[in-house]
């Protein structure tokens, strides 16, 4: 793999959300794939202010093939990769991958490289202009995560993701967010 991922050793496969999809997806989770709002606040609304932002990775690097494809940037263009895992007291809920082209950070969005361990829900949800662009769907075996994070999730069972390209003000950025079962 010629980008570097803590989350991932392999590719997941994504499939486009389309009509119809929804009824391959159990109940328990289609109301976190769909989810409009901000997922930090919803984890809120459950878990308190128990929840907080481990860092994994917060880098410059390559994003996958299919991730420039749907940012609409060239391949081995660097963009700010940015991987954390939600949990609550420690009990892990969401892993999630951010990928932020070098355009999308400039001007007033440059704040978006320096989140620290604020959940970047909390931030891009606070800006008018957001908008929600694409929505894939993936359902991910054990065997495509990395070691490293098998370890730290107690990842034993497929785990649902969505990917969501959203933009700021025309300029694009990824989320991947796959829903660990503690909080289906």
């Amino acid at each position: 793999m010629a980008h570097t991922s803590f989350l991932l050793a392999k590719q997941p496969v994504w499939r486009e959300n389309r009509p119809g999809l929804r009824h391959h997806i159990p109940e328990n989770i289609q109301s976190w794939i769909y989810e409009s709002g901000s997922l930090t606040q919803r984890l809120r609304q459950r878990y308190g202010a128990s929840v907080a932002v481990k860092i994994l990775f917060h880098r410059w690097s390559a994003p996958s093939v299919s991730e420039c494809r749907l940012l609409a940037v060239p391949e081995h263009r660097y963009a700010l990769v940015r991987e954390v895992m939600l949990h609550a007291n420690g009990k892990p809920l969401l892993l999630a991958r951010t990928i932020i082209p070098e355009t999308t950070l400039k001007g007033v969005h440059r704040n978006l490289s320096h989140l620290g361990t604020r959940p970047l829900g909390g931030v891009i949800f606070s800006y008018p202009k957001l908008e929600r662009l694409a929505l894939d769907i993936s359902v991910i075996a054990p065997a495509i995560w990395s070691e490293s994070v098998v370890a730290l999730a107690a990842i034993n069972e497929l785990i649902w993701g969505r990917r969501t390209v959203y933009a700021i003000a025309g300029r694009s950025m990824l989320v991947s967010e796959f829903f660990l079962p503690e909080i289906l």
